[in-house]
């Protein structure tokens, strides 16, 4: 499928889900919504691996029987339904059954059955509990099929999911059955519903175009990026995950084989539930990824709260795009955290830098950590000051980049990135002033970088460059002068020069002008003369 049929079918879903909400809130439907795309692709997935296993013994249905063929194959198989599941589980990591495949749900909704809303719940449950090896306890907790925003009664609830289930098979029907095109659409619609939630859309999504910029960072060579990409990310790591797009999205630069394993925290459980799914809505198999479903600040994690060292889990990649000037509620303990006891802990007014010290903490030494942050953090004083003058000085800060105000939907500030490394060859910090307004496109609502834009970003980052208005590598030296203030307007100027003025020319077009003055005046009062009119 190509790109332009991918964005035709976001849309398509979109405006279901525009036409379908009725009064129910964004966020509920989103979650409705979502929930079945994710089964849909879960299903499709399974019965094409089915159809490949069991090869001649899949059943073939003629076009007016709407069983399942799997349905057909348990009925008429039934000691051998364990050995196959076993076998499924080898091969896609996880079990449908028959009853819960997308299929017979969407055909349950076409006939409007009474079963539907049962059958959907015992569905849920079962992926949730069975499905996988590693359960996906949980996984649906945000949808209530028992709401009274679908109705009031069982029927009523049953008829409002039958109509929904319905339009959106119809709407996928209408293009390739292509599994992959699924991840893509579910991105565009989590896109859609973030532009519609404003403010609350920070909790769990990063525009692409600056996740993009985070991922292709990252994945460069920590020691040189000039060298171009690394050849294998061990553990790449996001503490404040959202619906999981960023991670991702370091995944799509490195190839599904460039990532031993990916990790991601998130506190929100409705967007930890996203996170899950949107993982295995792009291939991403359950062996292969770890959400937790936690606090960050506070640490509860089993898997980085160990205190032996030689345990100490690391990642070669650190992404984050945290909740900004998030406030927080430090306490005389967390002092002597391992995060924080080497710098200080963050005001209370905002946490930035105590997010951006627990990712600095598990960067592997050979890693590179990009992380999203308010302007804030690059000047203010203080606590803030302190943590900035200890990351300088130990050489952790390479590069500082300042991005337009209005990128995101939950904020029209103007943000950095901020990219950190443990070792790294150079004692100097790169600047890159990417905030003026020929390098991004203004919209509607949001401004845009485009591909040209990010691509100037990561080069300058890559070869480290130093361009009139735009970029420049500075002395440890010169920081140091400006009192470990990284406020990028103190390095690059963004004054624009004005064109010098010739003031002979000048001088010689004002004469010529007088004249013509003289000459019209002249005109003008023979005119008035004839008219017996004074002259002027």
């Amino acid at each position: 499928m190509t790109a332009q049929d991918q964005t035709l079918l976001g849309k398509t879903l979109w405006a279901i889900a525009d036409d379908l909400r009725g009064a129910m809130n964004a966020d509920d439907f989103r979650d409705y919504m979502l929930s079945f795309l994710f089964l849909r692709y879960l299903s499709d997935n399974y019965e094409s691996a089915a159809k490949k296993e069991l090869g001649k013994d899949y059943p073939k249905l003629n076009e007016d029987d709407k069983r399942t063929p799997l349905s057909l194959w348990y009925a008429a198989n039934k000691n051998d339904v364990v050995d196959f599941e076993k076998q499924m589980r080898r091969k896609v990591h996880y079990v449908i059954e028959p009853t819960h495949l997308w299929s017979n749900i969407a055909e349950l909704a076409r006939m409007q059955k009474g079963e539907l809303l049962g059958t959907l719940q015992d569905g849920f449950k079962y992926i949730e509990n069975h499905s996988f090896d590693s359960t996906f306890q949980g996984l649906f907790s945000e949808i209530n099929l028992n709401s009274d925003k679908l109705g009031k009664t069982y029927e009523e609830r049953n008829a409002k999911l039958c109509i929904i289930i319905r339009k959106i098979a119809e709407g996928i029907a209408k293009f390739s059955s292509d599994t992959d095109i699924l991840g893509d659409a579910y991105e565009y619609l989590i896109g859609q519903f973030a532009a519609g939630s404003g403010k609350k859309a920070g909790e769990f999504y990063t525009p692409q175009q600056i996740s993009t910029i985070l991922s292709k960072i990252v994945t460069l060579d920590s020691q040189d990026p000039s060298k171009g990409k690394k050849k294998k990310i061990n553990k790449v790591y996001d503490f404040a995950c959202g619906s999981g797009s960023l991670l991702l999205n370091v995944r799509k630069q490195m190839g599904a084989n460039g990532i031993g394993k990916i990790f991601g925290q998130e506190k929100n459980i409705t967007t930890y539930n996203l996170a899950r799914m949107n993982m295995l809505l792009h291939g991403v198999k359950d062996s292969e990824f770890e959400i937790y479903h936690g606090d960050t600040l506070t640490n509860d994690w089993a898997v980085l709260s160990e205190l032996n060292p030689a345990k100490k889990v690391e990642f070669d990649a650190v992404v984050a795009n945290p909740p900004f000037s998030y406030r927080w509620e430090p306490n005389e303990v967390m002092s002597e955290d391992f995060r924080f006891k080497s710098y200080g802990l963050a005001p209370k007014s905002a946490a930035d830098f105590a997010f951006l010290l627990h990712g600095f903490h598990f960067l592997s030494k050979e890693g590179t950590m990009a992380i999203i942050l308010p302007h804030g953090v690059l000047f203010r004083g203080g606590a803030k000051e302190k943590i900035r003058k200890k990351l300088i000085l130990d050489g952790n800060i390479d590069t500082v980049i300042g991005l337009p105000s209005n990128l995101f939907f939950s904020t029209g500030i103007p943000v950095c990135i901020l990219v950190l490394k443990k070792c790294k060859k150079t004692d100097d910090v790169l600047f890159i002033n990417a905030s003026s307004a020929e390098h991004y496109e203004k919209g509607k609502r949001q401004n845009i970088l485009l591909p040209k834009h990010i691509e100037k970003i990561v080069n300058a980052y890559q070869i480290r460059k130093t361009e009139d208005r735009y970029s420049r590598v500075v002395s440890m030296e010169e920081i140091k002068k400006n009192d470990f203030n990284l406020n990028i307007s103190r390095y690059i100027s963004t004054t624009v020069d004005e064109e010098p003025i010739d003031l002979q020319e000048v001088h010689e077009r004002l004469l010529e002008i007088e004249k013509d003055i003289v000459k019209a005046r002249k005109k003008h009062n023979d005119y008035l003369k004839e008219l017996g009119l004074p002259p002027i």
